[in-house]
């Protein structure tokens, strides 16, 4: 199976580097940068035939896809990470209280939804669309990056060693 993953363009809460998890928060304005990065991977998609198109249940990512000219399914197991009582805050209050477990094992973390179970959704996601030959995803950073590392090395526990811009457009073969 092949999942190419669109992380959510940028909300104003991610230009102040505040956590959203399950806020639903809409889009920003889209910038004239973003507006030719869209056009920049919808080039590199044009000749992509998708069996299905998923987003989250939070409006960021539909937005996002309808940008791209998407009406995907929506699809609970795509949701952000709950942070807790981190949402709404910088992200380097997390950092802060954390630090080197976040980066190092953050999946031995309860945050307002463990990581571990972050980490059980990624894996029945894989396994209920795991007969698709190539999914388009609309996503969030925190579920994009625990897919990567639970794909690569088959745990979470990488995930925060990973970058994954606001509308950065990635295929893996799983």
């Amino acid at each position: 199976m092949y999942l190419t993953l669109i992380r959510h363009l940028p909300t104003e809460w991610n230009k102040k580097t505040w956590l959203q998890g399950r806020r639903d928060i809409d889009l920003a304005p889209v910038t004239v940068e973003f507006a030719k990065k869209i056009k920049q991977n919808k080039e590199l998609l044009k000749d992509e035939a998708f069996d299905l198109v998923l987003a989250s249940t939070l409006k960021r990512t539909h937005q996002t896809a309808h940008l791209y000219g998407y009406y995907p399914e929506t699809e609970g197991l795509l949701d952000e990470l709950d942070f807790g009582p981190f949402e709404g805050g910088p992200k380097s209050k997390l950092i802060n209280e954390y630090g080197d477990k976040w980066i190092e094992n953050p999946k031995e973390l309860v945050l307002g939804e463990s990581l571990k179970n972050l980490e059980a959704r990624i894996a029945l996601f894989l396994k209920k669309y795991k007969d698709y030959h190539h999914v388009l995803v609309f996503g969030h950073g925190s579920w994009i990056r625990g897919l990567v590392s639970y794909v690569n090395d088959g745990d979470i526990n990488n995930m925060n060693k990973i970058i994954v811009e606001n509308n950065q457009c990635l295929t893996l073969e799983v």
